[in-house]
């Protein structure tokens, strides 16, 4: 089992840049892909970005290609959610997830593809 912990949200203006990061502990982390999701209130969580073991690969949602960065240092048991040019609609709870049970080449996308979760943190972004 993966523990996953979330730091970095908060309140910025439209435009502005969050970086989230996600501490990971438990299992060798260099073993296993890491997602970020999001989930706005009244919605549906939602795929973010997704990054392969070593980061070689990533894969991100249409609406934040451009905007955002998945990366990963291992060495550190770390994977980082680069967000710029903030919008309102960006406004979420974020949680980055293991995927630790299927193949270590994977990069999935869907929410079943995760099977370790972190609590969240909240990013809201003002007009």
């Amino acid at each position: 089992q993966v523990q996953l912990v979330e730091s970095g949200g908060g309140l910025v203006q439209a435009g502005g840049s969050l970086r989230l990061s996600c501490a990971a502990s438990g299992r060798t982390f260099s073993n296993y892909a890491m997602g970020w999701f999001h989930q706005a209130p009244g919605k549906e969580r939602e795929f973010v970005a997704a990054i392969n073991w070593s980061g070689g690969s990533t894969y991100y949602i249409d609406s934040v290609k451009g905007r955002f960065t998945i990366s990963r240092d291992n060495a550190k048991n770390t994977v980082y959610l680069q967000m710029n040019s903030l919008k309102p609609e960006d406004t979420a709870v974020y949680y980055c997830a293991a995927d630790t049970t299927r193949s270590i080449y994977g990069l999935g996308y869907r929410e079943a593809d995760f099977s370790s979760w972190g609590q969240g943190t909240q990013v809201t972004v003002s007009s």
